[in-house]
């Protein structure tokens, strides 16, 4: 009897952290995966993503920042 209690505690442990891990994961990977998506829409509009933002680049190589409203509609989280 004692053995199979114990391996209900375990089990309970084991689902409590798997819970913890998926808490703390589904933040990062919903972050990772916008900050890809608006990658993908800047450089569908032509600029370069750099330092976090969009830029795009004149002829002479100058980088000027990018709205994010101008490439990324945010409220639907795709580009426009």
């Amino acid at each position: 009897m004692k053995e199979a209690a114990g391996e209900a505690n375990l089990t309970v442990i084991a689902i409590i952290l798997i819970g913890v891990i998926a808490a703390v994961v589904t933040p990062l990977v919903n972050s990772y995966m916008t900050t890809t998506a608006k990658k993908g829409c800047c450089s569908n509009y032509g600029g370069v993503w750099e330092s976090g933002k969009c830029k795009t680049v004149s002829a002479s190589g100058a980088k000027t920042d990018v709205s994010d409203a101008t490439y990324w509609d945010s409220a639907k989280k795709e580009c426009k």
